[in-house]
């Protein structure tokens, strides 16, 4: 049995959860999200919690069982608190600034570099070298926060760059001269 895919999940007071067929809703003061899972996993919700079971031990059920419970986890998450991405940017000159909701890169390039969130994400900049990305949509917050910090990933030699808050970039020596020949 799947350790994550057993566990219940708990419905918090002031979100509500709709299952019809293959797809569960969840609403909150956070937002709506909406999700279609696998045919073979059943979703039931008593109104106290959220659970997922399988049909059989085979091997694509067993992996599905958990991701289906970890994603509706994910969701009811979302939908109460949210989520939350810090990214930090160093270097000489670089930084970031709000253009409406876009966020827009200095990096070290020619022209500034602008990333427009989807939406359901919103972008702050408390500082020039601080983004914080958030939103109830986990894997939108995290794919928008991989997109800002591609547009100029940290380097080894000097640490230039876009990384995320907790991110430890390991540090390069640089070309050492010998005397001698």
């Amino acid at each position: 049995m799947s350790r994550i895919g057993k566990q219940p999940i708990p419905i918090p007071a002031g979100v509500k959860v709709n299952i019809t067929g293959t797809t569960v809703k969840v609403e909150g003061k956070g937002g709506k999200l909406e999700l279609s899972h696998h045919p073979n996993m059943k979703v039931a919700a008593d109104g106290k919690a959220i659970t997922v079971t399988r049909p059989n031990d085979e091997r694509q059920n067993r992996a599905l069982h958990g991701l289906t419970r970890a994603l509706i986890n994910n969701m009811v998450v979302g939908v109460t608190t949210g989520y939350q991405k810090k990214l930090k940017i160093e270097g000489v000159g670089f930084q970031a600034a709000l253009k409406g909701t876009a966020v827009e890169l200095t990096v070290g390039y020619a022209n500034r570099i602008t990333h427009n969130p989807p939406p359901g994400v919103t972008v702050a900049v408390p500082d020039p070298t601080t983004i914080v990305v958030s939103g109830s949509d986990k894997q939108a917050v995290g794919q928008f926060a991989a997109e800002v910090r591609a547009s100029r990933k940290p380097e080894p030699y000097k640490g230039k760059g876009v990384r995320y808050d907790n991110e430890v970039v390991r540090r390069k020596e640089g070309k050492s001269f010998t005397s001698g020949g």
